[in-house]
């Protein structure tokens, strides 16, 4: 079909297409934080995972299972790096104490009663010194604690995370005991989360977090005592994630 002419018998020029331009997708980088990963996004496989039973009417070993699952958890290859400072200081003075007592021994053994008095009472007080500056730092410093881990990633700058986590067993009222343990009458896991997100050596703070929660172990051990690891680890990714996002109270 011929094009139609207009009134002065021109043909129309024809209509040029305008460029489309597509639509321009905001920069990763500019449109979200530095987050580094957090433990939600970790996948572990069933496979990977041994069998925890404890016996549920010993509150010892329910929270001691609990803390070494979350240490498992938590020190994974692509999550924190776990700090063995507060294990090393103690067993260093339970160490020294150990060495001071045998070597006073040894030497008490070698020489003569009264010759020996003295150095055997410096040893003997040395000893005392060592034991209860292990006993203080395990109660003072060290306290609850149960895990200190840190990572360091990469983003445009190197940046550093440093978390503290204290647990401990909230007991149950005396008026809800019972028996059979259940979600009523169960004691309760207590964490304290504390984050810190910094760069330049620590000496820039970005971000920081705490916050402090409860559940009771009915909700990760059955009937059996057979431990629901995924359910516990999903909590504790959840708390983590929320301190790390500066939602923690």
């Amino acid at each position: 079909m011929a094009p139609r002419k207009n009134a002065k018998g021109l043909s129309p020029a024809p209509s040029t297409p305008a460029p489309s331009t597509p639509a321009r997708r905001p920069s990763p980088v500019a449109s979200s934080p530095e987050k580094p990963p957090g433990p939600l996004s970790i996948t572990i496989s069933p496979e990977e995972r041994d069998v925890i039973k404890v016996n549920n009417y010993n509150v010892s070993e329910l929270k001691n299972a609990c803390d070494d699952a979350l240490k498992r958890y938590l020190s994974r290859p692509d999550l924190f790096k776990q700090i063995y400072l507060h294990t090393d200081v103690r067993l260093a003075l339970g160490w020294a104490g150990v060495f001071t007592a045998a070597a006073t021994g040894l030497y008490g053994w070698k020489t003569e009663f009264e010759k020996s008095k003295p150095a055997v009472w410096v040893g003997f007080i040395l000893y005392l010194v060592l034991t209860s500056l292990q006993t203080l730092y395990s109660y003072f410093v060290e306290g609850d604690t149960i895990f200190v881990g840190r990572r360091k990633t990469f983003s445009k700058r190197i940046i550093t995370e440093r978390i503290t986590i204290s647990s401990c067993t909230l007991p149950v009222p005396s008026s809800k005991l019972s028996l059979k343990p259940s979600p009523a009458n169960s004691p309760s896991y207590t964490l304290s989360i504390n984050y810190v997100q910094s760069t330049s050596g620590g000496k820039s703070l970005l971000a920081k977090g705490r916050t402090q929660e409860a559940k009771e172990y009915s909700a990760f051990f059955d009937e059996k005592g057979v431990m629901a690891q995924e359910v516990f680890e999903r909590w504790i990714g959840e708390l983590v994630e929320a301190v790390m996002e500066g939602k923690g109270a």
